[in-house]
């Protein structure tokens, strides 16, 4: 069962999994609903990639159905993404063998991501990298729409996931929208013109990014 937070500017999702062919499937797409929900689709693909290499890595160098733990950390213009085990060998990018632990995986942490890394923890080690997401300016928009949206209503103490926890915020944004047109009516502006201005803005910044 994943768990999401929010704390700052930084949105965390821990997912727990058995480390089991089938499992990595799950896992992939866990993490796929999870950026769709926190509105940042675009990096989907590369996510998933490095989702599968660092699971596989688990399942073929720590062992068959152990348990392992994905992160998810969104700060601003970067994802970083965590794989905890209970492992203690740290891999090394410099191995010669080209079936060594995460010899070829960590290859293509290098050549994929912004900067990858690996820190022995209390029961094990984790491997970590991180990609961009985009414009700063555009990544923060998201991340404040989705903090209001959390906590709209009193969404936020609601336990909810998937598909059912995507509907809901869609609902609280339609009323947040509702709501800030009522008070603009309520300031003597045009609603409709709100709405337009807001729209320029978005493609504005939408197409500079």
């Amino acid at each position: 069962m994943p768990a999401t937070s929010t704390g700052g500017h930084q949105l965390r999702c821990v997912l727990p999994f058995e480390a089991l062919p089938a499992e990595v499937r799950l896992l992939r797409r866990a993490a796929a609903a999870q950026l769709d929900q926190w509105g940042v689709p675009a990096a989907c693909d590369e996510t998933e990639l490095l989702v599968t290499e660092l699971a596989t890595n688990v399942i073929r160098h720590v062992g068959e159905g152990v348990s392992a733990t994905l992160i998810l950390e969104w700060k601003r213009e970067r994802l970083r993404i965590e794989m905890h085990d209970k492992s203690r060998t740290l891999p090394s990018l410099h191995s010669a063998d080209c079936d060594a632990e995460c010899g070829r995986g960590l290859h293509l942490l290098a050549a994929m991501t912004l900067g990858w890394g690996t820190v022995a923890t209390a029961l094990g080690k984790a491997v970590w990298c991180e990609i961009a997401l985009g414009s700063e300016s555009a990544c923060r928009r998201v991340e404040r729409a989705v903090e209001a949206l959390e906590s709209y209503q009193g969404c936020s103490g609601a336990v909810l996931e998937g598909r059912q926890r995507a509907a809901v915020l869609e609902e609280s944004a339609i009323e947040l929208i509702a709501d800030l047109l009522h008070w603009t009516s309520a300031r003597g502006l045009d609603p409709d013109d709100v709405l337009d201005r807001a729209q320029m803005h978005y493609e504005a910044e939408a197409k500079a990014a």
